[in-house]
């Protein structure tokens, strides 16, 4: 999760980030990878999201992770808000 929290904090400035590893509950599951870091909740409360439509906060935080890491997640489910 640190990698995580480092991307989003570098893009993200100013904001209120919460990264949640939600890899267990999807034990049995499709992408389940032992000892987690495979299902993620992302929330983000960040000003620079006030313009954008939902699909383009999503693209900047899949921008602000960058292949490496999203190749690593199986699924990734994002809260972006602006306040």
């Amino acid at each position: 999760m640190g990698r995580i929290n480092l991307a989003l904090e570098t893009a993200f400035k100013s904001s209120k980030i919460t990264v949640i590893d939600d890899s267990e509950s999807h034990r049995g599951h499709a992408g389940f990878s032992e000892g987690g870091e495979s299902h993620y909740q992302i929330k983000i409360v960040w000003q620079g999201f006030e313009s954008m439509s939902r699909i383009a906060r999503h693209r900047a935080v899949h921008e602000a992770l960058g292949n490496e890491l999203l190749n690593d997640i199986h699924a990734l489910a994002l809260d972006l808000k602006s306040n």
